[in-house]
């Protein structure tokens, strides 16, 4: 049952008992590991933050494996990904080493709007374009813009630890917990907002941060994380958001809203929506759906593919289907490789 549980947190708001699935499969994963070893699939989806500069050199070998059917299929017989589902594509151009203008650590310190940006691994590495769009659109708002760094930046971007307590490995992520602490922790005693695109990067901030042992820092650090459209609903909420939605263009296509599970467990689905309502014309239609079915790595793997599948023919691919010249907005990156 707990190899089934895909820990998305859709079940926390609901559950009579108040257990947190998620915390419960990472603390078993933990202990199961610890017992039986990881494999090697378990160490490439952890690791993934650590050998993503170094394997986006490689994309347009790494991307061979989407083209090549044996290659997909060797794939599936030495690490258990399922040669039925592509991977997220390498880029050997992405956000970390092409990024647009933004300010230092001290400019924003010193801003009267500033703003920090937390990039994620995979926004920054395989879907930059979201990254600079939500660059352009916070700095199109009048706020100085600074991409999360590490304090002492050795080359690497900052990692919340998501992909370590995925795989059971909570040391590891307490390490990088405690990078995004010491990174992070000065811009919360300024009260500057922390701004995050994936959920479950972000939303990590706000829940597994604070359960690591790591004193006060955490919670400072959790008051002042939002998720994208969660600033933006707060800030138009205070009236400074006025120049931004003077300059949003209209659509004239329906436009689908799939919310990821964290954002649902969090309660964040009603602010995309606010959100996506400022732009001309947009009627945003919430799918009423449950997960998607990948969670994370959960439907890459050869062994939940059938599983993954099934679970998302409950209500979102049919609703995507439905309508097949909309616009499809869905935060997670997951998500949005399920829909695609």
């Amino acid at each position: 049952a707990m190899d089934l549980c895909v820990g998305c947190k859709g079940c926390k708001r609901d559950c009579p008992t108040g257990v947190d699935m998620a915390k419960m499969k990472v603390e078993f994963l933990q202990h199961y590991k610890a017992k039986h070893g990881h494999t090697l699939k378990d160490r490439l989806v952890a690791q993934l933050p650590d050998y993503a500069a170094w394997a986006a050199r490689l994309a347009p070998l790494l991307n061979l494996r989407n083209r090549i059917p044996l290659l997909a299929t060797l794939s599936e017989k030495w690490l258990g990904l399922s040669a039925k589902r592509s991977l997220p594509q390498w880029h050997a151009q992405h956000f970390f080493n092409a990024p647009v203008k933004t300010a230092t650590r001290d400019e924003v310190l010193a801003a009267e709007r500033g703003v920090v940006l937390f990039v994620d691994t995979f926004n920054g590495y395989f879907e930059s374009g979201n990254a600079h769009a939500a660059v352009k659109v916070l700095q199109a708002a009048g706020y100085t813009v600074h991409v999360a760094t590490k304090a002492q930046d050795d080359g690497k971007h900052l990692c919340c630890g998501r992909t370590y307590l995925a795989s059971g490995m909570v040391e590891q992520a307490k390490e990088k917990a405690r990078e995004v602490v010491q990174s992070l922790l000065p811009f919360a005693h300024k009260g500057i907002a922390i701004v995050g695109l994936e959920p479950s990067c972000l939303l990590t901030l706000r829940d597994e941060l604070l359960v690591m042992g790591l004193g006060s820092a955490p919670q400072q650090i959790a008051e002042h994380a939002w998720l994208f459209e969660e600033f933006l609903a707060r800030e138009a909420k205070a009236g400074r958001l006025e120049r931004l939605k003077a300059q949003l263009k209209a659509v004239d296509q329906p436009v689908l809203l799939h919310g990821h599970c964290h954002q649902k467990a969090f309660d964040a689905v009603s602010p995309i929506l606010e959100v996506l309502r400022w732009i001309p014309g947009a009627q945003p239609q919430l799918i009423e759906s449950s997960c998607c079915g990948m969670a994370g790595s959960f439907g890459y793997e050869a062994s939940h593919f059938e599983v993954s599948m099934q679970m998302a023919e409950l209500s979102l691919l049919p609703a995507v289907r439905a309508v097949p010249n909309a616009i499809v907005v869905a935060d997670g990156t997951s998500c949005r490789h399920q829909i695609a």
